[in-house]
């Protein structure tokens, strides 16, 4: 998905294969990023070329004007079944095949506002109606369509422009009599029920997510930083010859402490699963991708995607991110969809960064990337002037005078600030001599062939005049690219969201971890790594936030995990991982104290005595840490046991998921006890066999045990992943969800004075989640850490028994990169907890 398709890059390594040594080793030994990308564009055949476009024909990016009806039947198949999320997306599929102003996307238009009606979208509806109008949706069918323009407006408060709307459809209908006016006066009678119940909205107050929405959006940085204008005045920049470019401290920082606000420079949406057309069994695929979920540009949401005029793959949330993409690089990008599918997303970033640069100052771009190509030095000589070195404190002008004057720290701008801007990721590392001869190799003629496209489109239109000697403009942006192809392998940033499944008729409901978007972000790529960080990364669409996940004392450094965490496995893996990528031996903290330590492995791979539950401990053959017990055994039988209970667990989630949660229990409680027997309390996997528990019973809507189970869980998760970490706040806010569930179904049977600890439980568990900071025995307790990484909460309005939402589980024993998970939580917390304390209150009285 990075890196091109595997049919491209056999194809290139074969190629390389085949050059003579001596080009092999012309390109191996080139010392500038200009040498290696003019010797392999100078090996990039016709026929190489005719091969990458064969591939790239395989994905359908053009308009199909036969693909609208197709997608429309498919949707009003899934709407007649009343799936109507399912037939929102394929109504959709067909309005990003339709050209402007056609039939097929003002019917396409029309069916998709019916899918969002139903499914409460009436904002959306609306839009939808006004698109289909502009596109010029046919007469004989508006009434239908005006009428459930009125509803909305009607559902909406909005009657002053629901009365001009009907009053429309009457003087219509009078001039022009039809059979539809029986139905009209049908639906003129629900008008007035609706009119009623607007009038009843008037009077209420502001609801939850209303608040909440207020609070997600006061999430600013604190303190202005001169230095580093996306960070906050607590942190500054330092360099060093080891460690580069990195932030520190400038004051003692608590948990939860906003660091990091940074909006990507540029980041490409993930398409997911969007296999060639041979790989398809119809030429129309009718599977949701990621692509049909979220805004190509700003990554939003959204259900009712505006497609681009010119292609079938890009779509937007609104028609004003559609024209900022389309300024911005999608006019070059429209006829090149099938190609960046091709050679991936790497390839698209680096032909994005080009393309927005040229917006900021495109002479001085010029005049670096000619600089490149000519193997000089890129500064200009006003940066060559020796200024004042950058300290971690911008107000301490008179502490520097008479030091020495150094150059400043790359990246930076002539007074010394570091911006989330193109020279930033300029100076980002490409780490060129790291990366392997076939992998320069592949990129530089995978860019060389992007830039051939380019100027036979003749899409690519200069920025500036290009200096006598440095090549074409071509040339000198293709260097450009295949810098930016590299630094991408050690500089990427996975744009991550919780996605949900399961209806909202569930008690139940499950979410994933997935991989948005890629992103280039020059302020968090200064973040050094460490095994056991002291920050957590969220995301909001495209913007990227740092926070404090335990306190950091001024001075210290500002530490990042890169994806490779203590918890999630062991030093000799995760310094493989990190040498593979990003070309370093790790010697932070947690790897140092693992080398030392013993050699029983973490707690939660631990096995236990069969005879008296001590700790075993060794190698080849594991004996009792017990003195008093004689008890021996070999390591490759415990693990073959442990195989065994795993695909045990395996079959009860696969009943789980088939819906049959009393058998998935009966299993489950089996495996517990065969646990019992070899495993630590602490393992992963009993952790998880509690986890699996606690869903099973809140499926049967038995809330007191899945609670109890789930508290177990807890425990284990605090030993592999620390009490303020992000998988222990998944965990909490999963348990007080339980408690608000089992209030409320006590509330709802009538019981709650029998089980007057539900309420107190979940306020208690919902203000730890909240993480006030509280200070007891002189520490900081729980904090702020891992709020940034709650699932995002879910409100249902008006559903009786849904004040809270089903308790959603995501694993958090599985290695996932939690620390880049969903931020929308962080605020919401804080309302949810004051919103519940007035809302329940009155339930708590006696009658």
């Amino acid at each position: 998905m990075d890196l091109p398709v595997d049919e491209w890059k056999s194809y290139v390594f074969q190629k390389w294969s085949l050059l003579p040594k001596s080009i092999q080793v012309t390109i191996s030994t080139a010392e500038t990023l200009s040498d290696i990308f003019l010797h392999s564009s100078l090996l990039l055949q016709p026929e190489d070329e005719m091969f990458l476009q064969n591939l790239s024909r395989g994905y359908l990016v053009e308009k199909d004007p036969n693909a609208p009806l197709f997608y429309r039947e498919e949707g009003n198949k899934k709407f007649q079944q009343k799936d109507y999320m399912g037939a929102t997306v394929l109504y959709s599929k067909g309005i990003s095949h339709s050209r402007p102003h056609t039939a097929d996307i003002s019917l396409c238009y029309a069916n998709r506002s019916a899918a969002l009606f139903h499914l409460g979208q009436h904002e959306m509806c609306l839009k939808d109606i006004m698109r289909a109008q502009m596109h010029g949706y046919p007469e004989r069918l508006q009434p239908k369509m005006m009428l459930r323009k009125a509803e909305c407006l009607v559902t909406l408060g909005r009657r002053q422009e629901a009365s001009q709307t009907i009053s429309d459809l009457e003087s219509s209908f009078a001039a022009k009599p039809t059979l539809a006016a029986a139905q009209f006066q049908i639906l003129q009678t629900n008008l007035c029920r609706l009119k009623m119940k607007a009038q009843e909205k008037e009077s209420l107050t502001e609801t939850f997510p209303a608040a909440l929405t207020k609070a997600l959006e006061d999430m600013d940085l604190k303190g202005e930083n001169g230095q580093v204008p996306s960070a906050s005045s607590s942190v500054s920049l330092r360099t060093d010859p080891l460690r580069g470019r990195y932030l520190v401290a400038t004051k003692d920082i608590l948990p939860g402490e906003l660091l990091v606000k940074e909006d990507a420079f540029v980041s490409v949406l993930h398409p997911g699963e969007m296999p060639p057309l041979r790989h398809l069994e119809s030429k129309w695929d009718t599977r949701v991708t990621n692509g049909d979920l979220y805004c190509h540009r700003c990554l939003d949401h959204t259900l009712a995607t505006v497609p681009c005029d010119g292609c079938s793959y890009a779509k937007y949330c609104s028609h004003d991110c559609m024209q900022q993409a389309w300024d911005l690089y999608h006019s070059v990008e429209c006829s090149l969809g099938g190609l960046l599918l091709t050679l991936g997303v790497f390839c698209h970033i680096a032909l994005r960064s080009t393309l927005i640069a040229r917006f900021e100052d495109a002479s001085e771009v010029i005049r670096k990337l000619c600089g490149e190509i000519r193997n000089r030095d890129t500064c200009s000589p006003e940066r060559e002037t020796l200024v004042q070195t950058l300290t971690c404190d911008l107000g301490g002008e008179s502490e520097n005078k008479g030091k020495m004057l150094e150059p400043p720290v790359p990246g930076c701008d002539l007074n010394g600030k570091y911006e989330s801007n193109y020279n930033a990721v300029f100076h980002l590392l490409p780490h060129t001599g790291n990366h392997s001869p076939e992998h320069r190799f592949l990129c530089a003629l995978s860019v060389s062939a992007l830039c051939r496209r380019l100027e036979a489109a003749s899409c690519y239109k200069p920025a500036v005049a290009v200096p006598p000697g440095s090549g074409s403009e071509l040339d000198v942006w293709g260097v450009a690219m295949l810098k930016h192809v590299l630094q991408l392998h050690c500089n990427a940033q996975a744009i991550t969201t919780i996605q949900h499944t399961g209806s909202k008729e569930n008690s139940v409901t499950k979410s994933r971890q997935v991989r948005l978007a890629t992103g280039i972000f020059p302020v968090i790529s200064l973040l050094n790594h460490s095994c056991s960080p002291n920050t957590s990364v969220s995301f909001i669409s495209t913007v990227a936030t740092v926070r404090a996940s335990q306190q950091i004392g001024k001075g210290q450094e500002i530490l990042h995990c890169y994806g490779p965490h203590q918890s999630r496995m062991r030093a000799a893996e995760r310094q493989q991982k990190l040498r593979s990528q990003y070309f370093f031996d790790c010697s932070c903290a947690a790897c140092q104290n693992e080398k030392h330590s013993a050699a029983t492995g973490p707690r939660w791979e631990a096995f236990c005595c069969r005879s008296c539950g001590a700790l075993m401990q060794g190698d080849d053959v594991l004996i009792c840490g017990s003195t008093s017990c004689t008890e021996s055994v070999s390591r490759d039988h415990l693990i073959s046991r442990l195989q065994d209970l795993q695909q045990q667990v395996g079959m009860a989630r696969k009943l789980l998921r088939n819906d049959e949660p009393e058998r998935a229990i009966q299993l489950l409680l089996g495996c517990q006890r065969d646990a019992q027997s070899f495993l630590s309390g602490e393992h992963s996997l009993v952790g998880e066999m509690e986890d699996d528990l606690a869903q099973a019973y809140a499926a049967l809507g038995d809330w007191q045990k899945s609670a109890t189970h789930l508290q177990k869980s807890l425990q284990v998760v605090e030993v592999r992943h620390g009490p303020s970490s992000v998988e222990m706040g998944h965990e909490l806010f999963k348990l007080a969800q339980l408690f608000f569930n089992g209030c409320w179904r006590s509330l709802e049977g009538k019981r709650l004075r029998a089980e007057p600890g539900w309420l107190e439980a979940a306020l208690e568990t919902a203000g730890e989640v909240r993480g006030d900071c509280a200070e007891k025995g002189g520490r900081v307790v729980r904090g702020q850490t891992w709020q940034r990484g709650l699932p995002a909460l879910r409100h249902q309005p008006g559903a009786q028994c849904s004040l809270w939402p089903p308790p959603t589980f995501l694993r958090p024993h599985a290695p996932t990169h939690a620390q880049n998970s969903d931020s929308k939580a962080a605020r919401a917390i804080h309302s949810l907890f004051a919103w519940h304390k007035n809302h329940y209150k009155n339930f708590t009285k006696e009658p």
